[in-house]
């Protein structure tokens, strides 16, 4: 009856400062990760938006999870 309630998020997906534990990156935090990015530079493509995503996993030992989602942000904007 209440198992619905009792599911809970792995994290926070209205808090941009919540931290991501490893493999919780899911779809529907890349999506608000993307549309994020994608509000703050409108002239990047959704390409180049992944291209800088990517750099930013790479210069990180090639993994995000650790790493807040404005951490995650300000990062890939430096690149963009």
């Amino acid at each position: 009856e209440n198992f619905l309630q009792k599911t809970s998020a792995p994290f926070s997906t209205n808090s941009y400062d919540a931290f991501i534990s490893p493999n919780t990156l899911n779809l529907t935090s890349f999506t608000k990760l993307m549309k994020k990015l994608q509000e703050i530079h409108p002239e990047a493509s959704r390409d180049k938006i992944v291209d800088a995503l990517l750099e930013v996993r790479k210069n990180n030992k090639g993994i995000l999870s650790g790493l807040s989602i404005n951490s995650i942000v300000e990062r890939t904007s430096v690149i963009l």
